[in-house]
């Protein structure tokens, strides 16, 4: 079997309105919208989903509304689905709508798999020269005045018990762990050969249960500034960003969204293999953000919240003391 993965995800919100905004500032298509339902799609056809709380057939929340319900993964081959269909058949929660099977997994999570709806894209992304390799040429590098994220690429959540979140994703869909804080927590990849990592465990002292953020990705650095700062100027919050995670390499930027915990961009995650061999981390600000900017950037004086406003002039152009 292989995981491909996120197909879609689904919300339990309590505010549609500012979701249905949050969604549309932050690059994604609206399919569809109702007064108990929205249905949205990235670049690949990744779907995010928002529902009211008491819609029919939303899974329980592992926490209070709003947050993520249900996560949806995609597998290549109708094979790839029968092969997780009898592993999900002795675990908790089991449904089968013939298309999509799922269960519920240790901490509490609708998981479901289906054959992937998404869509292959044709994009062009930056290239970067180093003092190597002089691969853009004769071309500026883009700027963005918004993103367009290509798919939701990881989530992260708080558990109870790590060891249980871990086996089950280790045996019931073939994940494997990229990298570790020991007894704390596990970066796990859908396959050998993928980005660094598409699902992120926590476990904390207080056994937590709950989201952390759910991540987009995008083309690269440059329309992660620009996605972000597009943000900004319409008014969401910035949890922190724009920075840069040392263990997976990744750009990346938070804001805090209506539909529950936070929301990511990001590009330019570590590729790894079947030859890449899990390290070990002790949890801490230099190694979450090798640096950050704690409030953001204002999206039109470009500069860090609550920093002096640009005057027009060149930075050397200062009178002498």
């Amino acid at each position: 079997m292989s995981v491909e993965g996120i197909d879609e995800v689904s919300f339990g919100a309590l505010d549609l309105a500012a979701c249905q905004r949050f969604f549309g500032d932050w690059g994604l298509t609206q399919v569809s919208a109702s007064a108990q339902k929205l249905v949205y799609e990235s670049l690949n056809g990744c779907r995010v989903i928002a529902a009211a709380s008491d819609t029919p057939g939303l899974p329980p929340g592992i926490e209070p509304d709003p947050t993520l319900r249900e996560v949806v993964w995609g597998v290549q081959t109708q094979a790839d689905l029968d092969a997780i269909r009898e592993k999900f058949k002795s675990q908790p929660g089991f449904v089968d709508s013939g298309d999509r099977v799922g269960c519920t997994d240790p901490n509490g999570l609708a998981v479901r798999v289906q054959v992937s709806r998404k869509r292959p894209v044709a994009l062009t992304a930056a290239k970067t020269n180093t003092w190597t390799d002089r691969v853009r040429v004769n071309q500026p590098a883009p700027a963005y005045d918004r993103a367009t994220p290509v798919e939701v690429g990881h989530v992260v959540f708080f558990v109870k018990d790590l060891a249980a979140m871990t086996a089950f994703y280790e045996q019931c869909l073939g994940f494997v762990v990229s990298d570790r804080y020991p007894n704390r927590g596990h970066f796990m990849r859908c396959a050998p050969n993928g980005g660094h990592h598409d699902l992120f465990l926590l476990e904390t002292p207080d056994k937590r249960v709950g989201l952390n953020h759910v991540a987009f990705t995008v083309r690269d650095l440059h329309e992660v500034i620009g996605g972000g700062l597009n943000m900004s100027r319409q008014g969401w919050h910035t949890e922190l960003g724009p920075g840069r995670h040392p263990i997976s390499s990744a750009m990346f930027w938070y804001y805090e969204s209506p539909a529950g915990a936070l929301w990511e961009y990001y590009t330019d995650e570590d590729e790894l293999t079947a030859d890449w061999q899990p390290r070990e981390f002790t949890p801490g600000p230099t190694v979450f953000a090798e640096w950050a900017i704690k409030g953001g950037i204002d999206g039109n004086t470009r500069r860090q919240k609550n920093a002096e406003a640009p005057s027009g002039k060149f930075m050397t152009d200062k009178p002498k003391a």
